[in-house]
């Protein structure tokens, strides 16, 4: 039997006919399906970027401009009446909603221009406003204004949902601010820390996000009506070269989507340097919720702090009494997948060509939504994180009785230099003395506890009061983590939590 038939037959017992040649329309389970959306985006972040919410901005904002031009009176030809008739905005308000996409898809066949055939397809259903609609726009009048209204929206929503992790977040952080454990440097044990402290610091972060985050959501211009190269020259034109009506429709329209102020200048887009603004600040969300995400995974693995975990769940398919920290690991990985699309919107501003070239359309249409299809998700397991974090204190208080002694030192050394010593050379008495028993402890010779013995009879220390420092434990050996979690939340989480108050308390319920 020649080879290649082999190679069929072995394909045909694995692939059923449907898999080798769609002759058939696929059902829905045939083809790809975006993970973020069938798996972790919420509900409302994945309808707003949906094909129906966008083409009913696309229509709202033909009826802006509309109602625009026909309050400033927008002439006939002829100059001799007004161009736009109260039954034609009539029968466009009627039509806001009613879009067949299957109609526009045929369209769009023909004529291979999406916008002009959503135009058709709206002209189909509203014959009496058909010269009315688009007048004077090009096509980036619907779809940039459509895509800032829509990235506005999802910034509101990441905002308020950031403001609900912090607030969760920052309830852990003030119910564990004074329970010492290890503090890390290059992830070895270095000095001891709070858990709540600890949490101060993803807490911090997030804290900058939602600045920048609040700062893009705010400042978002609108780009307006500016015409085919930003000249406004068609809108001149139909004003019959008045100069303050072109203005006054371009600040209308925005008024009428919500806006209070347009882009001063445009090509025929907004600068796509705006994009990359928008996504570099939910990258900066990724990073964070990448560190964080890090940190719960490798406390997971010290068993010190552990992520929800349900009754039955399952860890492993093999290795069944695993737990592994699987919606640290997933929001990491979505996390990285977010942070990788900054750099495709920095492309695209920065390869735009004079007034504007078309390869921006079909990456932007791929990046924009699921930068923030990406973000709802990570913090979609942000939230369902920190409303179910579990603290395993013994754990984490037989670790630091393993590490004390070594943390005592920096303490056992001031106490030298205060009674006479040389720093450098107690510095390096304690160098020398916790060194040598680590190699014990690493051969199964001896105990961390040796260290204290080592050093109470060693010359260099011979003033100090070992049991006055040692004596309180832990606690007095955490600096002042307590207070500057107290202090942290009240300066920084507070304001936040009044900010938005009227959505904290979000839950979210994982899919898979």
């Amino acid at each position: 039997m020649p080879e290649n038939t082999k190679r069929d037959d072995h394909r045909q017992a694995y692939y059923p006919p449907r898999a080798r040649f769609i002759q058939v329309m696929p059902t829905p389970n045939d083809v790809y399906d975006n993970p973020l959306i069938g798996r972790y985006a919420s509900p409302a972040m994945s309808e707003r970027w949906g094909p129906m919410r966008k083409f009913r901005t696309w229509r709202r904002l033909w009826l802006a401009l509309a109602e625009a031009q026909s309050e400033l009176k927008l002439p006939t030809a002829d100059g001799n009446s007004e161009r736009i008739r109260p039954e034609q905005l009539g029968e466009l308000r009627n039509h806001l909603d009613d879009i067949n996409l299957n109609r526009a898809a045929e369209h769009e066949k023909r004529l291979r221009h999406d916008v002009m055939a959503h135009i058709a397809t709206l002209k189909e259903v509203a014959p009496g406003c058909s010269d009315i609609i688009h007048l004077g726009a090009t096509s980036c009048y619907v779809t940039d204004n459509a895509d800032l209204i829509l990235m506005r929206e999802s910034l509101q929503q990441v905002c308020e949902t950031v403001a609900s992790v912090i607030d969760a977040l920052g309830r852990f952080a003030a119910t564990w601010k004074d329970e010492p454990t290890l503090g890390f440097t290059h992830f070895q044990p270095a000095q001891l820390t709070t858990v709540g402290k600890r949490a101060c610091l993803w807490l911090f972060d997030l804290v900058l996000d939602l600045q920048e985050l609040e700062r893009r959501r705010d400042e978002l211009p609108f780009r307006g009506a500016k015409g085919t190269t930003g000249t406004q020259a068609s809108f001149l034109a139909l004003f019959r070269g008045d100069h303050e009506k072109v203005k006054q429709l371009d600040r209308l329209v925005a008024q009428k989507m919500g806006f209070a102020h347009v882009v001063p200048v445009s090509g025929q887009t907004y600068t796509r340097k705006i994009d990359t603004q928008v996504i570099e600040a939910l990258g900066g969300l990724a990073q964070s919720a990448h560190k964080w995400g890090t940190d719960l995974r490798l406390l997971a693995h010290r068993q010190e702090v552990d992520e929800p975990f349900e009754a039955d769940q399952v860890g492993s398919s093999a290795m069944a009494y695993k737990r592994n920290p699987m919606r640290a690991e997933r929001m990491c990985s979505l996390a990285r997948y977010l942070m990788g699309l900054p750099a495709m919107a920095a492309d695209t501003a920065a390869t735009q060509w004079f007034e504007r070239t078309l390869d921006d359309s079909a990456c932007r249409r791929l990046y924009i939504p699921q930068a923030f299809l990406a973000a709802d998700a990570v913090l979609r397991i942000a939230l369902n994180l920190t409303n179910g974090l579990v603290v395993n204190r013994d754990v984490i208080a037989r670790n630091v009785r393993e590490y004390l002694p070594y943390m005592i030192t920096e303490n056992l050394m001031m106490a030298a230099v205060s009674v006479g010593g040389n720093r450098q050379e107690v510095h390096e008495v304690v160098r020398k003395h916790s060194h040598a028993v680590t190699d014990r402890i690493k051969k199964g010779e001896g105990t961390s506890a040796e260290l204290l013995d080592r050093l109470k009879l060693d010359p260099a220390f011979a003033g100090v009061d070992f049991p006055g420092i040692i004596g309180p434990g832990a606690s007095a050996f955490i600096g002042r983590s307590p207070e500057q979690v107290s202090e942290f939340l009240t300066e920084c989480v507070e304001p936040i939590r009044k900010r938005y108050a009227s959505v904290l308390g979000m839950k979210a319920e994982l899919h898979v």
